[in-house]
């Protein structure tokens, strides 16, 4: 089975150092998937099944906090691991999280190999 991970911000630099961040994973046959919204994530969680998705919080259309909720809460993908990655780094944030089923709260900025070793951990590929 591929591996799969969901790049999911609407800052398209924010994004893309996101990716930079974890090809060296595609060496590894993961497959790097990017959304610039709530709406197009749920799409390719729905038609890609990523085991690890990296979500912004504040986004048009539809923010992190719905999206993981519908992920974890509704549709009950429990085998997905959502990490919110989030300039707001406020406690009262991180429960707002933890309550919709968020498996890690990352705040901006973040260090890329923490990110990286994240992946590496989620997907079994330590």
């Amino acid at each position: 089975m591929t591996k799969k991970i969901l790049i999911v911000d609407d800052e398209p630099h924010i994004a893309q150092l996101i990716e930079q961040s974890l090809e060296d994973l595609e060496d590894e046959g993961v497959e790097l998937f990017t959304a610039s919204n709530g709406e197009e994530a749920l799409a390719l969680i729905e038609s890609e099944s990523p085991q690890l998705v990296y979500l912004d919080v504040m986004m048009p259309r539809m923010n992190g906090f719905d999206v993981c909720r519908t992920v974890k809460k509704e549709w009950q993908k429990a085998d997905i691991f959502i990490v919110m990655l989030t300039a707001k780094g406020q406690e009262v944030d991180r429960k707002k999280g933890e309550e919709v089923g968020a498996d890690l709260y990352i705040t901006k900025p973040f260090d890329p190999d923490v990110l990286y070793d994240n992946a590496l951990k989620v997907l079994g590929l330590e």
